[in-house]
């Protein structure tokens, strides 16, 4: 195998890798011994066709796409490996030349890992987040634990209000004809939730248990089916039950309900308490992010497409691993959210040019301040590794390898480096 590379423009490269004539016509044999037995031929047994008679009858190239399919992979990864430049992208491949007793050429486009040239990460000014609890936040979320805690009862005697729970039977029509995912039986329906489409809950207020009414409403035009989209419905409800919730009395009993204290005062107290600490560490968040968006800002760097959609890809991919482990599938989603594949890389396109951004620099000034990782540093992580993933650490030194130990120490310089840039930066 040889390479050349090829440097193209905006960080982009093309790998012209050549497999010799001897192993091409290896990978083409090996692809007629797998599909000779699927070859029916007159005159001949099923696997029992010469390889010359099958060209004869499809053409030389027969054989010659699973053989480049089966060649590509292991001479690409050769030529990762002899390649001295970074790849920062899944590559764009093309044949250029497939051909009997010739060798093998294929071309790879990749996106290389960009330069960057830092400005300013020492002393960066960000806005100071204030992170005062005020006594109403304190009320707003005792309300919200009152009304965790509601229970709900059977209302008679007065028709829906604002606020309930009307538990419905409905069946939704368009054009007359009724369509599919419109119907559903002993529904709970929270008036004012807006979880309906249009003024759906609204036109329920005033009606009375055992009511029949009809409901007219029109599908936003971004609705996810788009075959409603835009098309006013017309919904026959029966109101079977109407429902209220009930709060409860804010008093020392409850804190003693709902928490280890023995008074509304001690309960509002550490109610407060985790109020601040959770402003703290979402301020603590908040401005690392701006004081790296900030050194994002005062770089210079040109980042290849392809990287970024390299980059788009893995976030997605990511995402349907973590769902896919709730036992929900991409395609489950997809129904749920009216999205798409390409929809939802467009939506993730930001998140991972900055996450390209963030990282470029950050390693930049790993680079720049000379910051490391020590072996404490990384003994430390696989000791967290460990306990995360209920492993004995020697394990997770032996499933990281050596490349892996590389890759958690530079993940842990960067770290570094953004705790250096923060603690440089000036607030406001």
């Amino acid at each position: 195998m040889s390479l050349q590379v090829e440097k193209l423009e905006k960080n982009m490269a093309k790998l012209t890798i050549e497999v010799s004539a001897e192993e091409f016509s290896k990978a083409v044999e090996a692809a007629y011994q797998k599909n000779k037995s699927k070859i029916s031929v007159p005159g001949f047994r099923k696997g029992k066709v010469p390889k010359k008679m099958i060209e004869q009858m499809y053409g030389k190239e027969v054989f010659y796409e699973e053989a480049a399919n089966s060649i590509i992979p292991d001479a690409y990864e050769k030529a990762l490996e002899e390649c001295t430049e970074t790849i920062v992208s899944s590559p764009k491949v093309n044949v250029t030349q497939i051909e009997e007793g010739k060798a093998f050429i294929f071309t790879a486009e990749v996106a290389l890992k960009p330069e960057v040239t830092l400005g300013a990460y020492k002393g960066v000014e960000v806005e100071k987040i204030d992170v005062t609890v005020t006594d109403e936040e304190v009320d707003a979320d005792l309300k919200q634990q009152a009304e965790n805690n509601a229970r709900t009862v059977a209302v008679e005697g007065r028709p829906v209000a604002d606020g309930d729970i009307a538990v419905i039977d409905f069946e939704g029509f368009v054009d007359g004809v009724a369509f599919e995912g419109g119907k559903g039986e002993n529904y709970s329906l929270t008036i004012g939730s807006h979880s309906f489409i249009d003024n759906f809950e609204e036109q329920l207020i005033g009606k009375n248990a055992g009511d029949e009414c009809d409901v007219n409403v029109t599908f936003p035009e971004d609705y996810q089916a788009a075959e409603l989209a835009g098309k006013p419905a017309l919904f026959k409800v029966t109101v079977k039950e109407i429902k209220e919730k009930q709060l409860p009395e804010l008093n020392d009993e409850f804190a003693g309900e709902v928490s280890e204290f023995d008074t509304l005062d001690e309960y509002k107290a550490d109610i407060k308490k985790k109020l601040v600490e959770k402003k703290e560490a979402d301020a603590k968040n908040a401005k690392e992010d701006a004081v790296i968006d900030a050194v994002i800002a005062n770089a210079q760097m040109e980042i290849p497409d392809a990287m970024v959609e390299t980059q788009q890809r893995q976030i997605v991919d990511d995402f349907a691993q973590r769902i896919q482990m709730q036992g929900i599938s991409m395609d489950q989603y997809f129904q749920f959210t009216g999205l798409t594949y390409d929809k939802m890389l467009e939506q993730v396109k930001p998140q991972a040019d900055r996450k390209i951004k963030s990282r470029l620099v950050l390693e930049a000034v790993v680079a720049a301040e000379n910051i490391e990782a020590s072996e404490e540093d990384f003994e430390e992580e696989v000791k967290r590794m460990a306990e995360m993933y209920q492993m004995e650490a020697d394990k997770v030194k032996e499933v990281l390898g050596e490349n892996g130990k590389k890759q958690v120490k530079e993940d842990l310089a960067v770290k570094k480096a953004a705790e250096f840039v923060v603690k440089e930066a000036v607030e406001k």
